[in-house]
């Protein structure tokens, strides 16, 4: 089933007497120079040419995906509510506030050596390591901007991805840990504690296990049921990796059935997220978004159409209204469908603004939803949370 793509007049969403405020406007972060980052052709991620195929496809991390997002933002029916800022590349000395100076020297090594396949999938080529101190720098620019103001939301929109990079390991495409570095900064920057969602189709491993002692960062990962993928990638994404010492029971995993879909998200999000982050009391909130979890991505199976991805949105608003202050980082990560992929964020970034009626209808629609399993296991993942998540049992 599809649908005719419209967009809502813009009067009908500002006529109301409403005075508008920081929290109607997203200050979206995005450097050209992110786009230089080419992790070449192949077979889907693998770069392999088999040499029995003409065509090879672009590596899902590719720049076009990211086009079609910065384009989107500009031309689409969402502009108005958009402020351009531009990105900066990190500084060395900053990216130590997350990751050990061996594991930076690595990179630089490899990148002055003229590039180094660092895992599978994940290939620093020339014009790679300067993409990733520009998204590195440019998502600690859009942190800082809502730390000294006057922005309350921003958008890091930023490639290559980060949610998967570790401290000391590379993974999953990710070299720097974009939203890690942004989260410290808050930290380091006087924030007290700070709730992250991560809604990438993968578990944000590198996030967790940079936090994962912290009972200052409350990171909540809601992936699809994957598993670990080999050495780069060793979490398992599963319920039980809840953090270890004082970070125990402040990673919350919700590995969710294939094909869970909007309903499935919603009531995750109801049930599990909005419930961890109210008894958190967070002063910052930052939402990790990749649109893999889509209905049509080549890397995910979740079924989330841009009617779940603008729920997701207004119910994360709701608690930054809640409990930050209204402050809320957006940072990038996957999302390979080169159209749809466009389409989700725009919807995510109207939930988020809490606009009355969507800008956009989605173009391609939806799969038939059956939320009965995807209910099943938010149900027992409930259960297990208020069995063993400290914070949670407490009265």
């Amino acid at each position: 089933m599809s649908a005719q793509s419209h967009s809502t007049p813009l009067s009908l969403l500002t006529s109301s007497s409403t005075s508008y405020s920081q929290t109607d406007r997203i200050h979206v972060f995005w450097a050209e120079g992110m786009l230089n980052h080419d992790a070449g052709k192949g077979v889907f991620d693998t770069g392999i040419d088999p040499g029995f195929l003409d065509v090879l496809e672009n590596h899902p991390e590719n720049s076009s995906r990211i086009k079609n997002m910065v384009s989107i933002l500009k031309r689409g029916p969402i502009s108005p509510f958009i402020s351009w800022h531009s990105g900066r590349p990190a500084l060395l000395s900053e990216l130590l506030s997350f990751h050990t100076p061996e594991y930076i020297d690595e990179l630089v090594e490899a990148d002055r050596s003229g590039g180094k396949v660092i895992c599978s999938g994940t290939f620093l080529n020339p014009g790679s390591w300067d993409a990733s101190l520009l998204a590195a720098g440019t998502t600690l620019s859009a942190m800082k901007q809502i730390l000294v103001g006057p922005a309350k939301i921003a958008y890091a929109l930023v490639r290559p991805p980060g949610h998967h990079a570790q401290p000391s390991q590379a993974d999953g495409y990710c070299f720097l840990n974009n939203a890690g570095l942004a989260i410290q900064l808050a930290l380091n920057s006087g924030c007290k504690k700070v709730a992250v969602t991560d809604i990438d189709v993968h578990y944000g491993n590198g996030t967790a296990e940079g936090f994962y002692q912290s009972n200052k960062v409350l990171t909540i990962s809601l992936h699809m049921n994957h598993g670990s993928w080999g050495p780069s990638h060793p979490q398992s994404g599963s319920v039980d990796e809840i953090g270890e010492g004082e970070g125990e029971g402040y990673n919350l995993n919700i590995p969710l059935p294939n094909g869970t879909g909007d309903k499935g998200y919603e009531i995750a999000m109801r049930e599990l997220v909005v419930p961890a982050v109210e008894k958190f009391e967070p002063d910052m909130m930052v939402l990790v978004i990749g649109q893999d979890s889509s209905a049509f991505d080549p890397n995910g199976r979740q079924c989330l159409t841009m009617e779940g991805y603008r729920a997701i949105g207004r119910i994360i608003r709701g608690l930054a209204d809640k409990h930050s202050d209204q402050r809320l980082l957006i940072v990038q990560e996957g999302g390979y469908h080169l159209t749809y992929s466009a389409y989700c964020l725009h919807a995510t970034l109207e939930g988020v603004l809490n606009l009355p009626l969507p800008l956009l209808d989605d173009p391609v629609a939806y799969y038939p939803e059956d939320e009965a399993i995807a209910i099943k296991v938010i149900s027992s993942i409930k259960h297990y949370h208020k069995d063993v998540v400290p914070f949670l049992r407490e009265a």
